[in-house]
């Protein structure tokens, strides 16, 4: 799925997410707060960002497991068409065989 840009979806909202991240990092160091507070809110922060990016993690592992599944099953469903079309040419053969040892 490419846009016109040449960039994916995913990719530019990872992008987006990344300078986010760094404009809020770089909105804390720049704050006028004392030290102590300045660390529990990168501390704070990290932590948010941590959960954030589990939260991704788990909802892609989600839909890589399902696309995965679903993929094994078309090739089930594939292998089991082959499977039948093979046993019906070898049906087929032996019928026509039979005819020509017959004649």
């Amino acid at each position: 799925m490419r846009e016109e840009g040449g960039f994916s979806a995913g990719s530019m909202l990872l992008s987006f997410m990344l300078g986010g991240i760094v404009g809020a990092a770089v909105a804390l160091l720049l704050a006028p707060q004392s030290g102590r507070e300045t660390r529990q809110r990168i501390r704070d922060f990290t932590d948010d960002v941590k959960d954030r990016a589990k939260e991704y993690a788990g909802g892609m592992r989600d839909k890589v497991t399902s696309s995965f599944e679903r993929g094994k099953e078309f090739l089930e469903e594939k292998k089991s068409a082959i499977t039948k079309a093979v046993e019906a040419g070898k049906e087929a053969y032996e019928k026509e065989k039979e005819k020509l040892s017959a004649e």
